[in-house]
């Protein structure tokens, strides 16, 4: 008796069509959600209001509350260790990162903040959106991050973030927040008073070092922590700089 391989032959030649129609549907797919999602950016970004306004927003805002704007470029201390603490890829992203995205965008469906959000989106926010965390606001927050990197310089960007920061014992902005708990200009930081400035972002009055002394050196054991993991300072160098003093004022 004579058995046919045809049905074998056949499958082997079916597998790799069938493989083919998926990887092709699959395309066709993904390139109708990138297109979605233009069209829906490219609503947003006129929806959404222009940026140009920033730096005054941010001299408003620094004004109300008696704050200094910087009159100098930002320390370089006090950035690299910002960046590494917040936003590790600031000098390199678009305004949104994508890989924080991901997870801004899936805190955003659940409710639960999961980080990610870069500098652009926090200034975007509090700049925009009033502080709010509400899913419009942060659909709007990542649009208009866009239009902030595009419209302002990395440098502009870091120096309005941080004179629209707040730093906790009645500080606004960095010249406030130099002056006021060392008696220094931003100028002059040390690198425990940048290290200890950077903590301050994520809870100012929590980690205020007048009122939270324990609180503020662990935050900035965190900030020497991720300045060590992106490879600007070695574990011996944090180390000092931690055992060193802030030279913080008497409080008022």
């Amino acid at each position: 008796m004579v058995t046919s391989a045809a049905p074998s032959r056949d499958r082997a030649v079916d597998t790799p069509r069938r493989a083919l129609t998926v990887l092709r549907r699959l395309g066709r797919a993904l390139a109708a959600v990138v297109v979605t999602l233009a069209v829906l950016l490219g609503i947003a970004w006129v929806v959404t209001p222009s940026v140009d306004d920033a730096q005054q927003l941010v001299s408003a805002e620094l004004a109300a509350n008696g704050g200094t704007p910087l009159q100098d470029d930002v320390p370089d201390n006090l950035a690299q260790a910002l960046i590494a603490t917040e936003d590790s890829r600031f000098e390199h992203h678009i305004g949104v990162d994508a890989i924080g995205a991901v997870r801004a965008g899936w805190g955003a469906l659940t409710g639960h903040d999961e980080g990610g959000s870069t500098l652009d989106q926090q200034l975007a926010k509090n700049l925009y959106a009033g502080g709010q965390q509400g899913f419009t606001d942060r659909v709007q927050s990542v649009v208009l991050a866009l239009k902030l990197d595009a419209t302002w310089s990395k440098d502009q960007l870091l120096c309005m973030y941080l004179d629209d920061g707040y730093y906790g014992h009645g500080f606004y902005g960095l010249t406030a927040a130099t002056e006021g708990y060392f008696g220094v200009e931003p100028a002059d930081l040390s690198w425990p008073q940048a290290t200890l400035l950077a903590g301050l972002f994520q809870a100012p009055s929590a980690y205020d070092p007048h009122l939270h002394p324990d609180l503020a050196a662990n935050r900035q054991a965190h900030v020497l922590a991720r300045l060590v993991a992106v490879g600007t300072l070695s574990r011996t160098e944090a180390g000092q700089i931690a055992a060193e003093s802030w030279d913080l004022l008497p409080a008022a």
